[in-house]
């Protein structure tokens, strides 16, 4: 199979996904005990400069002020911060700070750029489908960050920041954790437009990498424009951080008591039920060294027990740990078409699902599978 005709097949893969992705997985049981910070860029990457201000000098302060507010008030919350110093930490690495602490939250605090001087305003995003060609330039320069990486082609399993149409292969990874990570972008923009008085450019989607590989609901807020000089003037000065932290705060307040008030209400409403833990299957069931394509239903942080529904829905599931996340997959096939087809049919039930190619028990990238 020719590069051109795999790329195809992707794109049109990304699109089924993309138009009948509706939901997200939810966990009634959550509780936020630990959130991880992310304060963008740093060391020898400066993020986005305006006139006098770079984008790493200007997040790190909020970041550390989120984090005392939340210890201040929270102290059963463990604060994890990606970076407390000006230091430069791989977006992946990133994601597995956060992953290995099996955070419940993940946060990521940034400063936006634009080609116009007159772009101004706060957004949030989740990880999800590039839709906006205006705001492609802005997620490039923010993924472009990866070059700095030596292996960077591997730990992005080929993805260029600069290419368009990885852009929109891309689309078709699912984030199970949707619905939770809008909703708290949406409780940090309401934060910033009624606290904090910040214009709201609203609650959106794209393709961050920082937030790819995380197990847990993730969000990337831009906290304004460096590029904008009233922004810029703005994001520089102490009352300017500290009312941006504060947002971000209360943000985390609200989605905290928004999680553990359904929590309990679904505790409530359920009886107790205690389950045994389980055996991983056997990876004597694919032979080695054979690739086989098989379809991801869901993706954990924590293993789930053996009681879950996925269970009695997929009978014949394997269960491979990557990136400190359990992925779960059905169906097993010796060609791709045969799995795209597969997907197809549970797309219904599981929107998120889509396929992944698998060699000696390990995902390995679906290039590579198709040139064996």
């Amino acid at each position: 199979m020719n590069k051109r005709i795999f790329q195809i097949i992707l794109i049109l893969f990304g699109i089924i996904l993309h138009y009948s992705c509706r939901c997200a997985i939810d966990n009634p049981g959550s509780k936020v005990q630990v959130v991880v910070i992310d304060a963008g860029h740093g060391g020898e990457d400066p993020g986005a400069c305006g006139k006098s201000a770079r984008e790493k000098d200007i997040v790190l302060p909020i970041a550390l002020k989120v984090g005392k507010y939340i210890q201040e008030n929270f102290p059963d919350v463990t604060v994890i911060y990606t970076r407390d110093k000006d230091v430069f930490i791989p977006l992946h690495e990133r994601a597995n700070i956060a992953n290995e602490a099996k955070a419940d939250l993940f946060i990521s605090i940034h400063a936006n750029y634009a080609t116009s001087v007159k772009v101004a305003g706060t957004e949030s995003y989740a990880l999800g489908t590039h839709r906006s060609e205006q705001n492609l330039e802005a997620v490039m320069k923010e993924n472009s960050v990866i070059t700095l990486e030596e292996d960077y082609t591997i730990n992005y399993e080929g993805f260029d920041p600069n290419s368009s149409e990885s852009y929109i292969i891309f689309s078709m990874m699912q984030n199970i954790h949707l619905d939770q990570s809008l909703t708290f972008a949406s409780f940090v923009q309401n934060q910033f437009r009624e606290k904090a008085m910040r214009a709201d450019r609203g609650v959106k989607q794209d393709i961050f990498l920082v937030l790819w590989r995380t197990t847990m609901p993730s969000v990337l807020i831009e906290t304004g424009f460096i590029t904008n000089s009233s922004e810029e003037k703005y994001l520089m000065s102490d009352n300017g951080q500290t009312y941006l932290a504060s947002a971000i705060y209360r943000a985390f307040k609200d989605y905290k008591l928004d999680i553990e008030s359904k929590s309990l209400f679904s505790t409530v409403q359920q009886k107790s039920v205690v389950t045994p833990t389980f055996a991983l299957p056997s990876s004597d069931e694919i032979p080695e060294n054979t690739t086989v394509f098989m379809v991801q239903v869901a993706s954990y942080a924590n293993q789930i027990q053996k009681n879950d529904t996925l269970f009695s829905e997929f009978r014949d599931l394997k269960i491979i740990n990557k990136d400190n996340a359990y992925k779960y997959l059905s169906g097993s096939f010796t060609t791709y078409q045969e799995a795209i087809d597969y997907s197809k049919t549970i797309s219904a039930r599981y929107p998120g699902a889509f396929v992944v190619a698998v060699k000696n028990n390990k995902i390995i990238a679906l290039k590579e599978a198709l040139q064996d």
